[in-house]
C-alpha cells in the first residue's frame, strides 16, 4: 500500500477527473484508493475507505461469491465487467443496498498486481428500464396496432411492432420487420392520404389520415394512421411511431350516408322534409328546388301548403292528421303545385313521417304527373311521330335502293373497263413470241400491272369504307420526318403522270418531323395528288404545298385542271357522287369521302375552292398534339 501512496499522485488525479466511482485494490483486496465520487456513492468521508478490506461494501450474501471472483480475476488478469450481464449489489455506510455495475481492470507497479474498479450506479438505470419495460407491455397490449420506425435508417424500415398490428394486418414477423411500412399499400400508392403521410415524413411533422390498406388476404381496410417524430436531445429525428386504427365500419357507415344524401340531393323526384309541429320546411332537393323555382333558403320561409293552390292551412292539417295520430303510415293524393314564377302543375304526393331525436317530420315526395295528364296528347304526338319516323325511314330505304343501284352500275363499269383492259393486253401478249417483240410485251405487262393497281385501288377503297362503317379503323400516332412521307407519295404519284404534267415540290422541309398518323397523312396527299393528275390537262403544273405551324399541319393541293361545277361542289364529299363533267373519267366518287372522314376523326378539317375549267385548291389542315421538331 505505501508502494501504491508514493506512485499514486498521477492515478489520483485522473480518478478524480472521471465521472465515474473508481477504487483500487491490492491482491489482498484492500482498499488503496478510491476517488470522490465512489467515496460519495458509498456513503463514506475522504480516505474513510482507504486500507479497508472490499468486503466493507459487499453485502453479507455477496461477499464468498465475490471473493472467488475477485481471486479467479487477479490469477487470470483479464480486463472486463464483473459478473457480465448481472447486476450486482453494493452495501452503502448506512447499510442500505443499491444496484451496481463494475468493470474491472488489472495493472501492475513494482511487481505489485492491482486491480482498477470502476463502479456505476444502476439506481436510475433500472428504474428508466422497469418503466420502460412498463411502457413495452402497453404497447404490446394496446388495441390499436403500433409500429416504430428508424428514421435514420435508409427506407424508414420497421424496427418494432405490436401484436394488435400483426392482428390487424395479418402478416408474419418476417414480413414486417425491417421494410418500410408501403407494402400496407400494395399499388395503391397515390392516395391524398399517401401523398400526407409521405410529406409529413419528409418535413418531420406530425399527421392523421385515413388511407386505403391492404391485409395480407389481399382484403381492403380503412386504416386512420397517426404518424408522430421522435427526437432526440439534439433535436434530430431518430425513430417515426405509427398508430394504425381499423376503422372501415365507421368509414363504410359514413360512405353509406353520403350516397344516400347524395341520392337524395341528386333525385330528379322532388323531395321535401317539413316539421310536423311547425310546418317550416327543414330539407328540399335538388329536384324540388328546379321544379319549383325556390331556392332551399326562400322555402324555409314558407309553410307546404302556401305551394298548394288548392289548400288552405286548417285544410292541410287536416290532411296529415292520420300520419301524426299513427291512424295511417302515408298519406297519397293529386292535386296542383305552384310554381315561383306563377306558373301550376298537376302532382302526385306521397307524405310519411319520420322521427329524428324529439322531433316528428314530414317526407313528402311530389311527382309532376303533367305526362300522366296529357296522356291522350301524347299518345297522339307519338303517334304522329312514329308516323313521321316511318315516312323519313322509308325516304332513307328508297335512297339506300338507288345508292345500291347506282354502287352496283359504279363496280360494274369501273371493274369491266380495267378487266376487259387487262384481257386484251393478256390476248395481245401471245401474238408477240419472238425475242425481238419483247418491247410490245413489256408494252401490254405495263398496261396488265397498271390496271390491277387500278383495280386493287378500288378494293382498298371499298374496304377502307367498310372499316369506317364499323368503327374498326385504328390511328396510330407517330413521330416522322415530313419529307419522307412526301417524297414516297410524289414518287407514286409521278409515274401517272400525264405527258407534259409535272409536279411542284414543297420547299423547306427536309429536316422537319412531325406527330401525326403517317399512314393517314400518305392516304390523303397520295388521293388528293391523284385526283388533281387525273382531272387535270397534258402540260400543266400541279403544285404541292406545306405550311408547318407550331399546333397544325397544313397541305395544299393545286392543280390547273377541269375543276369542279358550282353545283355540283355541295355534293363532292358524299359517299359515290362524281361531278357531271368527270364522268367518263374513270373513278368511284368514294377517295374523297374516305379522306374527309379520317380527317375528322384526327380532329382535322378539309376545303377546297374550285372554279369550271380553271382547277381546283384542295387544302387539309391537321392538328399536331406535339410541336414539330425542326
Amino acid at each position: 500500500m505505501r508502494v501504491f501512496k508514493k506512485n499514486g499522485n498521477i492515478f489520483h488525479l485522473l480518478s478524480e477527473a472521471i465521472m465515474e466511482g473508481t477504487i483500487v485494490v491490492n491482491h489482498d483486496f484492500t482498499i488503496v484508493s478510491i476517488n470522490r465520487r465512489a467515496e460519495s456513492l458509498f456513503g463514506y468521508e475522504p480516505d474513510e475507505l482507504i486500507g479497508t478490506s472490499l468486503s466493507q461494501i459487499i453485502p453479507d450474501n455477496y461477499k464468498k461469491p465475490h471473493e472467488k471472483h475477485m481471486t479467479e480475476f487477479f490469477h487470470q488478469g483479464k480486463q472486463g465487467r464483473m459478473a457480465d450481464g448481472r447486476v450486482l449489489c453494493g452495501l452503502k455506510k448506512s447499510g442500505k443496498e443499491f444496484p451496481l455495475e463494475v468493470g474491472l481492470s488489472p495493472f501492475t507497479i513494482y511487481q505489485r498486481k492491482y486491480v482498477l474498479a470502476v463502479v456505476y450506479d444502476m439506481t436510475q438505470t433500472l428504474e428508466y428500464r422497469r418503466k420502460l419495460k412498463i411502457k413495452g407491455k402497453a404497447l404490446e397490449f394496446a388495441l390499436n396496432g403500433i409500429v416504430i420506425t428508424d428514421a435514420q435508417q435508409e427506407d424508414n424500415p420497421i424496427i418494432y411492432y405490436n401484436k394488435a398490428f400483426q392482428k390487424l394486418t395479418g402478416y408474419t414477423k418476417e414480413e414486417i420487420m425491417g421494410h418500410n411500412c408501403r407494402f400496407l399499400q400494395r399499388k395503391d400508392r397515390n392516395q391524398e392520404g399517401v401523398k400526407q403521410i409521405r410529406e409529413a415524413i419528409k418535413t418531420g411533422s406530425s399527421c392523421q389520415v385515413e388511407v386505403r390498406n391492404y391485409k395480407k388476404d389481399g382484403s381492403m381496410f380503412w386504416n386512420e394512421v397517426s404518424v408522430n417524430p421522435i427526437r432526440a436531445t439534439n433535436g434530430k429525428i431518430t425513430h417515426f411511431i405509427g398508430i394504425q386504427n381499423d376503422v372501415s365500419e365507421r368509414v363504410m357507415a359514413e360512405q353509406e350516408i353520403s350516397h344516400l344524401i347524395k341520392i337524395f340531393n341528386d333525385s330528379l323526384n322532388e323531395i321535401y322534409v317539413f316539421d310536423a309541429e311547425s310546418l317550416e320546411f327543414t330539407h328540399a332537393n335538388f329536384g324540388a328546388q328546379k321544379s319549383i323555382g325556390y331556392k332551399l333558403q326562400e322555402l324555409q320561409s314558407m309553410k307546404p301548403y302556401e305551394l298548394m293552390p288548392e289548400f288552405s292551412k286548417k285544410k292541410f292539417i287536416k290532411l296529415i292528421q292520420p300520419i301524426l295520430s299513427n291512424s295511417r303510415k302515408k298519406v297519397e293524393l293529386e292535386t296542383t303545385y305552384s310554381r315561383k314564377d306563377g306558373s301550376s302543375y298537376p302532382v302526385e304526393i306521397h307524405m310519411q313521417s319520420s322521427s329524428l331525436e324529439d322531433r316528428t317530420l314530414i317526407v313528402a315526395i311530389v311527382m309532376d304527373i303533367s305526362d300522366r295528364k296529357d296522356y291522350t296528347k301524347k299518345l297522339e304526338n307519338t303517334v304522329a311521330e312514329r308516323t313521321e319516323q316511318l315516312r323519313q325511314a322509308l325516304i332513307k330505304e328508297k335512297e339506300l335502293g338507288a345508292l345500291k343501284t347506282k354502287f352496283l352500275s359504279l363496280v360494274s363499269h369501273e371493274f369491266k373497263t380495267p378487266l376487259s383492259a387487262i384481257l386484251t393486253s393478256a390476248t395481245l401478249i401471245g401474238k408477240y413470241p419472238l425475242e425481238d417483240q419483247q418491247q410490245k410485251r413489256d408494252k401490254h405487262i405495263k398496261s396488265i400491272t397498271s390496271e390491277v393497281k387500278h383495280l386493287t385501288g378500288i378494293l382498298d377503297d371499298f374496304l377502307s369504307v367498310e372499316r369506317l362503317e364499323q368503327g374498326k379503323e385504328i390511328y396510330k400516332m407517330t413521330e416522322f420526318y415530313l419529307s419522307k412521307v412526301i417524297n414516297e407519295v410524289v414518287y407514286s404519284a409521278n409515274m401517272l403522270l400525264k405527258t407534259g404534267q409535272k409536279i411542284e415540290y414543297p420547299i423547306n422541309i427536309e429536316e422537319i418531323r412531325i406527330f401525326q398518323d403517317e399512314k393517314i397523312v400518305a392516304l390523303t396527299l397520295t388521293n388528293l395528288l391523284h385526283n388533281a393528275i387525273k382531272y387535270s390537262h397534258e402540260n400543266t403544273t400541279i403544285f404541292m404545298e406545306v405550311e408547318v405551324l407550331e399546333n397544325r399541319v397544313i397541305f395544299r393541293i393545286k392543280d390547273q385542271g377541269v375543276g369542279i361545277p358550282a353545283g355540283d361542289q355541295k355534293h363532292i364529299f358524299e359517299r359515290y357522287f362524281r361531278a357531271g363533267n368527270v364522268l367518263t373519267t374513270q373513278g368511284t366518287g368514294i377517295g374523297l369521302n374516305i379522306v374527309k372522314t379520317h380527317v375528322e376523326n384526327l380532329g382535322g378539317s378539309i376545303e377546297f375552292e374550285s372554279v369550271e375549267n380553271q382547277g381546283s385548291i384542295f387544302t387539309i389542315v391537321l392538328p399536331l398534339d406535339q410541336k414539330p421538331v425542326r
